[in-house]
């Protein structure tokens, strides 16, 4: 591709220079510029043969110019690079037409790597602009390279209807990702439908699918839609599809191979028309060698593979991270925000989080919650962090061994009393007060402990199966987060 002419946009003095004698040295005009004003003047009167351009600039957002390149010259491939490397700017890099996105710091062979096959392949890009994108942004935190692929893979899927399978440990935002997908794609109009195969009895399993006609079995005494028919034009997600059944799994697949299902207990096909995103922390293709997962609907599935990395692989990622629950527990509960020192930050990045990115969420709010401190100290994380990171008899993070339930308990009751009885007067409420505060987050801590275990759970409360069940319902504790 020697002789090609390439338009450098950047307003960093430094990259202009390494890119300029890189990409000379393989044999390109380049022509370079700070401004987004020059770069635009050259692309309208039909210089160049493609684009390399930052997203901020003195003048400009190089966003912003995107689509009025596209317009004019819908062929001229444009490379976007950014220090801002979240989500959302991956996100409308692809949808204002960007032949790639690369976040800084970038790797320079990748980079050329792009710029050869742009230049080989001529590819275009449909310009699909969202008008309620501008100033949003997505539920997913950080800038890690870990997370950089995660972004520019999604933004690629948002504007497909493509079968994703994301794998990733429990605690890593699976569902998280299946809603941004949903959310900013081009069925976000239309229903997103979870459905957890973990927490449902397996011989449920195709009744909450395909939902069941009346008189299909015992118990059945009107006929039920199920998650498909909720879902239709929309987006199913089928969290934990390692746990369903075989039976199910039969089923599952003559959906995806025909369009259309049977309700439990029916005769007449129905179709479907829902985009399926599944979702496990299980290996898929162990339990096809163990006879426990079809390997024909495995294909069917993993379309698309997006594997979320674990915390401790983005352990950069843990400062945005933290102030960000900091920040929604706030919010929620008209505080201000606290604030972390260094000190306690670097210790955070020093723990293996087995729990990921839920086991940091139940951290922040815990001490959100129990402290009155307005900066959170070294003493604090480790105080509450210390505990917590004891492995229990079966290797999984849980009560720690040095420290009873009721331990703990006490321990927490003790602060809350310092710093809401300064003078030993009991507000007005102090059992439902009590009850509030500490009820609900000792539920999600203890589920969070024995990774969903709602057995052991219970048997670590002290309380009964059902009496946990219920006070789940009640208390609007969401067991599906993955």
């Amino acid at each position: 591709m020697t002789g090609k002419t390439l338009l450098i946009a950047d307003d960093d003095n430094a990259i202009r220079t390494v890119l300029s004698k890189a990409l000379e040295r393989d044999g390109y005009q380049v022509r370079l510029t700070g401004n987004a004003a020059t770069l635009w003047r050259w692309v309208s009167n039909g210089e160049g043969d493609l684009v390399v351009t930052d997203v901020v600039m003195p003048d400009e957002n190089g966003l912003d110019l995107l689509p009025k390149i596209k317009k004019i010259r819908p062929d001229l491939p444009v490379i976007v690079m950014s220090a801002q490397n979240t989500l959302m700017t991956a996100v409308k890099a692809t949808k204002h037409g960007a032949y790639e996105y690369l976040p800084k710091p970038f790797d320079l062979n990748e980079l050329k790597s792009v710029i050869a096959k742009a230049l080989s392949t001529k590819a275009t890009r449909a310009t699909s602009l969202a008008a309620n994108d501008e100033g949003e942004d997505l539920p997913l935190i950080g800038r890690s390279p870990a997370m950089q692929n995660v972004y520019r893979i999604m933004a690629r899927l948002m504007t497909t209807d493509l079968t994703v399978t994301i794998s990733g440990e429990s605690g890593t935002g699976k569902e998280l990702v299946a809603k941004a997908l949903h959310d900013f794609g081009k069925r976000k109009n239309s229903p997103f439908v979870a459905l957890n195969m973990a927490a449902i009895p397996r011989e449920l399993i195709e009744s909450e699918l395909f939902g069941h006609e009346k008189g299909a079995f015992t118990g059945a005494d009107n006929r039920s839609s199920g998650r498909f028919e909720q879902a239709q034009g929309g987006t199913l997600f089928l969290d934990e599809i390692g746990d369903m059944p075989l039976e199910a799994q039969t089923r599952l697949l003559r959906v995806l191979q025909e369009g259309e299902y049977t309700t439990v207990g029916g005769a007449k096909s129905i179709k479907t028309d829902v985009r399926i995103i599944c979702a496990t922390h299980r290996d898929l293709k162990s339990l096809i060698s163990q006879g426990l997962f079809r390997e024909d609907l495995y294909y069917r599935l993993n379309v698309v593979p997006l594997r979320l990395p674990p915390l401790r692989e983005r352990i950069e990622d843990i400062p945005d991270l933290v102030r960000h629950f900091l920040n929604d527990y706030a919010q929620e509960n008209d505080q201000t925000p606290k604030l972390i020192d260094v000190d306690a930050l670097n210790f955070l990045k020093q723990h293996n989080w087995p729990g990921n990115i839920r086991e940091l969420e139940n951290l922040c709010q815990r001490i959100a919650a129990l402290y009155v401190e307005d900066m959170i100290t070294l003493d604090i994380v480790h105080g509450e962090m210390v505990p917590l990171s004891v492995t229990g008899q079966d290797g999984e993070s849980g009560i720690p061994a040095n420290e009873t339930l009721q331990d703990s308990i006490n321990r927490h009751l003790k602060r809350y009393f310092d710093a809401h009885l300064p003078h030993d007067l009991p507000p007005a409420g102090l059992y439902s007060r009590l009850l509030r505060e500490f009820e609900k987050p000792l539920i999600e801590n203890c589920l969070s402990a024995t990774r969903g275990n709602q057995i052991r759970a219970a048997e670590l409360l002290g309380v009964n199966r059902n009496t946990l069940r219920k006070k789940i319902k009640e208390l609007d504790i969401d067991i599906r987060k993955g």
